[in-house]
């Protein structure tokens, strides 16, 4: 006889394991099914532990500049065993975490191979056994991998995807980068850091080409500077591993292909929807290039069949995934009868996006360009790091906030920052998007000193006419 649940959750990341807590707080009987380890790709693959290298990569940078600080560390070094073995212990102790909180909110895990066979079922299947399970409602987390190009298939000596990044068994020499989005440009930084000569190659004219284009700019100038080879409008045309390291054929500006060879390669070309033979087909599920359709409210075109995360249209970020999971679970709870439920619908200009390069560069909302294209007209601000008691007292001067908004209402548009630990100031913008502030609300908060977020209000002030410090 089936087990039958409220809801089922399919995959265990960011969005899947959140849904799930967020559907047991209000009340569901809630059940989670997850093949490989709970906490998904996200915690034991992705954010976290390239976070943990990018930290290893940042202090022995910091150490290897530590005359300038007045101190002394001798000469540095690094164990690379150590640092990857520091990342997955990091990565190990964010599993215990997600597997205790399945524990404490009474929420069901099934590990196994999971598929919908019918409106309200699944089965999941390990060892060779099969479960049945019958849920109200299903969501779908099941997230992405790494996209391959069909020429440079990994093979995790040579040719790289993210994953075999994060635990090298050797320190390249000569590294190529193919892409230069958040993952790219993250692995990039850090071997980089570590020591190696790092190439990037970018399709189109820009790095990270979702970000404003003054921070591509700034961030071109930088990774430059540490020595990096940048190469824009540029494509990889073949790539061949052997036993001493990859061949690749690669075509510039200029329209010519030409063989440069290097001792490994990452291939950082985007994702691909993790929505192969869990049973979509079936039910008739909506998908637009493998990603499942939903709503605002993350509803699919099935009835009680929902999906968020990865699996569903960009941005593809945790995050939104987390956040998706809450509104999905809310709006479940609500159609079946939890009156304390309220769902609101996604709002993806109010999601900010984030990457741990050196320096860090995080955004919300807008571009100065796609503000302009909207039909806006807009005021725009700007403040430099150089201008900034805490930043100079860091040594840490490198980098802008810029800051978009509406000339005739006053709506914050959007926010673009690079520089150190922006990461974490773009929350602030991210909360005034999201209440809809206007830049008196920002000009009338009182920002702390010294702190690098004086910088945020500084750029407001400039978009005005009216700032202080530069």
């Amino acid at each position: 006889m089936a087990e039958t649940y409220d809801l089922i959750v399919l995959g265990s990341g960011p969005g899947g394991y959140v849904a799930a807590i967020r559907a047991a707080q209000l009340g569901l009987t809630t059940a989670i099914v997850e093949r490989e380890v709970l906490g998904g790709i996200c915690l034991n693959w992705g954010c976290i532990p390239t976070k943990a290298l990018l930290r290893s990569a940042e202090i022995f940078h910091h150490i290897k500049h530590a005359e300038s600080f007045g101190l002394s560390a001798g000469k540095p070094a690094f164990d690379l065993a150590k640092v990857v073995a520091r990342s997955r212990d990091v990565a190990a102790q964010m599993n215990r975490g997600v597997t205790g909180l399945m524990k404490r909110n009474k929420i069901a895990v099934y590990m196994g191979d999971g598929k919908l066979t019918g409106a309200g079922k699944m089965s999941v299947t390990a060892d060779g056994k099969s479960t049945e399970l019958v849920g109200k409602h299903l969501i779908i987390a099941t997230g992405a991998r790494a996209r391959e190009l069909p020429f440079a298939r990994a093979d995790g000596k040579r040719i790289w995807t993210y994953r075999h990044a994060m635990a090298p068994t050797e320190m390249p020499t000569e590294l190529l980068v193919i892409g230069s989005g958040a993952i790219g440009i993250e692995f990039a930084s850090v071997y980089n850091d570590l020591g190696a000569h790092v190439t990037v190659v970018e399709m189109l004219d820009r790095i990270v080409p979702v970000e404003d284009a003054e921070v591509s700019r700034a961030l071109t100038k930088s990774v430059t500077s540490q020595g990096m080879e940048i190469l824009t409008s540029a494509g990889v045309e073949s790539l061949k591993a052997d036993a001493k390291g990859v061949a690749a054929v690669i075509k510039g500006k200029d329209g010519k292909p030409a063989e440069r060879r290097f001792s490994h390669a990452i291939v950082a070309v985007g994702i691909a929807p993790n929505t192969e033979n869990i049973g979509l087909e079936g039910l008739g599920v909506k998908t637009t290039k493998g990603h499942i359709d939903t709503d605002p409210m993350c509803r699919t075109n099935v009835p009680g069949l929902w999906a968020i995360g990865d699996v569903t249209a960009p941005p593809w970020l945790a995050h939104k995934a987390s956040h998706e999971g809450v509104i999905a679970a809310e709006a479940i709870a609500l159609a079946l009868g939890n009156k304390d439920a309220h769902p609101h619908a996604m709002d993806v200009l109010n999601i900010p996006g984030c990457t741990y390069c050196r320096p860090q560069v995080a955004s919300v909302g807008m571009t100065e360009a796609k503000a302009k294209e909207a039909g806006h007209e807009v005021k725009v601000g700007r403040f430099p790091f150089p201008g900034n008691g805490k930043a100079i007292a860091m040594g840490e001067t490198e980098g802008f906030v810029k800051t978009v908004f509406d000339a005739k209402t006053g709506e914050l548009l959007g926010a673009h920052m690079i520089g150190a630990e922006v990461t974490e100031l773009i929350q602030g913008y991210t909360i005034g998007k999201t209440a809809e502030l206007v830049e008196q609300d920002f000009i009338a908060s009182i920002f702390p000193h010294p702190t690098l977020s004086e910088m945020m209000h500084e750029s407001v002030l400039a978009a005005y006419g009216r700032v202080i410090h530069i």
